[in-house]
């Protein structure tokens, strides 16, 4: 495999990370992961914005610009092959890069970003979810970036994969829902689509975002709200999404069924011509 590493094509085998790093030691960085269609990254201005934003609100310099890391996307993709597969996966990983020991910022940062790619697969086509001990704090700044540090997803999902379910559904610190371990959720109440607002701890999706813009067009209304799990005994459909599976329906949460709402279909269609849109412009 072939990485894109501060600013050159390395084999992975030969790709050196400073042992002094400090998003290895400290999980002090940020990533995107965007999904490739025949060789297209989708969003990728999305991605490279929310990007940008992070790394400005942490204070890590960015050391290259967002048009030169969309580049670097294209070039992994071709060493790899992969640039007419339908479908890819990318990933950009950025960190302060390597510092002396210790929490206090290094005065001159040295940032390493390191492009990689695979191919993926299809998306599932349900997910089942049950509810973690892990939960996302509204407090911390990390909550809302793509930022290194995933331990409570992990964790969390291993939690849920322990009790039969797919996924984690993991609540704030309030006790608020607020996504699963890596995606954002969507739920039907009373013909209403309702998702977790921002200040309940979750990351602002680049799909959830599309889909914030898609859903009016289409004649559905949408609402970010607070909400509370009691809530889940009377919904009528929901869904998760990210870039990499798009919308995939939930069939099951902590042991109850989940209807299949019919909207949902229809919103994950317009979000594919959405996706054939950003591929041909691509």
């Amino acid at each position: 495999m072939k990485v894109w590493l501060n600013g050159s094509i390395v084999d992975a085998r030969d790709a050196r990370i400073d042992p002094a790093d400090r998003g290895f030691l400290l999980g002090d960085g940020l990533f995107e992961t965007m999904l490739a269609l025949h060789g297209h990254p989708v969003f990728a201005g999305a991605h490279m914005l929310r990007l940008k934003a992070g790394t400005e609100l942490i204070g890590l310099p960015l050391p290259y610009a967002p048009d030169a890391i969309e580049a670097a996307c294209i070039e992994v993709l071709e060493a790899n092959g992969l640039d007419a597969a339908p479908r890819a996966s990318l990933r950009v990983t950025v960190t302060r890069g390597p510092g002396p020991r210790g929490l206090a910022l290094p005065p001159e940062p040295k940032p390493t970003v390191l492009v990689s790619g695979a191919t993926a697969g299809e998306p599932p086509a349900r997910l089942s979810l049950a509810t973690a001990m892990p939960r996302r704090n509204p407090w911390s700044p990390s909550a809302r970036l793509k930022a290194l540090p995933y331990l409570d997803n992990l964790l969390a999902k291993e939690e849920a994969r322990e009790k039969g379910a797919d996924d984690a559904l993991m609540l704030s610190t309030n006790g608020a829902i607020a996504c699963t371990s890596a995606a954002n959720i969507f739920l039907w109440e009373d013909g209403k689509l309702i998702t977790p607002s921002q200040n309940c701890g979750i990351l602002p999706g680049i799909t959830r975002a599309a889909l914030l813009e898609l859903a009016p067009d289409i004649g559905i209304d949408i609402a970010e709200e607070e909400i509370l799990p009691a809530r889940l005994a009377h919904i009528s459909g929901a869904f998760a999404t990210n870039s990499l599976m798009g919308l995939v329906p939930i069939d099951r949460i902590d042991g109850r069924d989940i209807p299949a709402h019919p909207m949902t279909a229809r919103l994950a269609a317009a979000y594919e011509l959405l996706l054939d849109a950003a591929d041909e412009e691509g």
